[in-house]
């Protein structure tokens, strides 16, 4: 629950700036920094349909082609541990568009790799470079906005991420039937120099000098301390770090089990995808509204049953062979969830953070992709036409998500 004593007039004169500065941006900031927090998705979900064939390329296993999603997830972990920090110390701008800048060289570079090792190395430093952009967008909406004027933010770039799951796969999939999963590093690295320009023309310094933390590794050393500290902001990282295991489950394990075991086409596979990324946008728009109306906790109390319910239905559904529909209804509610909780959750663990927004940031994805990136490759553990993997991963995470939230988060006044 968040705190409910009455500003003070040093906070409260803050809050004025912060609203007045906030305005001084352009109109298409939520949909810039949408764009940057999507960078995840996107290096991500455009290249799913082309695993299988990238197994084939490299002649190589299932396991060791999923390891590229650890590779590239282990690099937007350890990248926003950096980039984090060094935008609370350096300002905003500056660490953001050397960010983009290197994201769309690796792009380009990954088109050439000729073996299944070059390319989880380039995979790696694309997560690195591309940490800087989804965390730094995530600390400039915490430095534009505070309370529930976040969550709506927060909401808000959940609708532009949420278009990439939509179109990225469907647009994998036609690159599939024009190219080979080449041409998809391609339109990475298009999409690199899009959002680099977009940076340089339209988004300014959103941390002032005089706000910033003072430069050197002591500083960030104390602000990630502060932070490991706070018995509430921690279960935030682990209850996401929970929630977005099971979505990289569902991402590494359903193009094997789409198109292995139920023979779908790398298109329609797309399509499924896509509808499952309208499902986030649809439940991020919702969690929008109802912020204000309802309090955060109760709409990520909301989030965390229906991740738990979702989940368990669709491990039933896989473990008894059932029809492709009954496998699809459970996974989209389940998958949705995530914008529920993700939403509400990070504005719960931001609002208390403030010179640190970066550092705050960069722990809570940190602990995201990391766990993800690491449970990755143990979807294929009992190989490409198995399902047992990813129900049972996705269910435990959702279950352990729930065991934060109710053990470090709900009704607590520790933040």
């Amino acid at each position: 629950m968040t705190s409910h004593t009455s500003p003070t007039d040093q906070e409260r004169e803050f809050l004025i700036w912060q609203s007045s500065f906030a305005k001084t941006f352009t109109k298409w900031l939520p949909v810039i920094l949408g764009a940057l927090t999507a960078l995840a998705p996107l290096s991500i979900d455009m290249y799913l349909p082309s695993l299988p064939q990238l197994a084939g390329e490299f002649v190589t296993t299932t396991s060791l082609v999923q390891l590229s999603l650890t590779a590239c997830l282990l690099g937007i972990a350890i990248g926003q541990m950096f980039a984090g920090p060094l935008s609370d110390m350096q300002g905003r701008r500056k660490p953001l568009l050397i960010g983009m800048a290197i994201f769309t060289l690796t792009s380009f570079a990954c088109v050439f790799a000729t073996s299944i090792w070059a390319f989880l190395l380039l995979r790696l430093i694309q997560g690195l470079a591309g940490s800087a952009g989804i965390v730094i967008a995530r600390a400039i909406a915490r430095d534009l906005y505070s309370g529930y004027e976040l969550t709506k933010f927060f909401a808000m770039l959940m609708l532009v991420n949420g278009v990439a799951p939509i179109f990225a796969p469907v647009l994998g999939g036609q690159v599939l039937a024009v190219s080979s999963w080449r041409g998809v590093f391609i339109v990475l690295g298009l999409i690199g120099i899009s959002l680099f320009l977009a940076v340089f023309f339209w988004c300014k310094e959103s941390l002032p000098a005089n706000r910033r933390l003072d430069s050197g590794i002591t500083s960030s050393l104390k602000a990630f301390l502060s932070l490991l500290k706070q018995p509430y902001f921690m279960g935030h990282c682990f209850m996401q770090s929970c929630a977005f295991t099971a979505l990289f489950a569902y991402i590494s394990g359903s193009p094997f089990v789409l198109q292995n075991i139920y023979k779908v086409s790398p298109q329609t596979f797309g399509l499924i995808f896509g509808v499952n990324g309208l499902g986030l946008v649809i439940a991020g728009q919702l969690t929008g509204r109802l912020s204000g109306r309802f309090s955060d906790e109760k709409i990520l109390h909301y989030g965390v049953w229906q991740a738990i319910i979702g989940s368990t239905l669709l491990a039933i559904s896989l473990l008894n062979h059932a029809p492709l529909l009954f496998i699809l209804i459970p996974l989209f509610f389940t998958v949705a969830s995530l914008a529920i909780v993700g939403s509400s959750s990070f504005s719960l663990a931001m609002q208390a953070q403030g010179k640190m927004a970066g550092s705050a940031a960069a722990l809570l994805g940190f602990f995201s992709n990391i766990t993800g990136g690491a449970m990755a490759p143990l979807v294929g553990i009992c190989g490409s036409y198995s399902a047992l993997p990813m129900a049972l991963l996705i269910l435990c995470s959702e279950i352990a998500a729930g065991i934060f939230f109710w053990t470090m988060i709900h009704n607590k006044n520790s933040h």
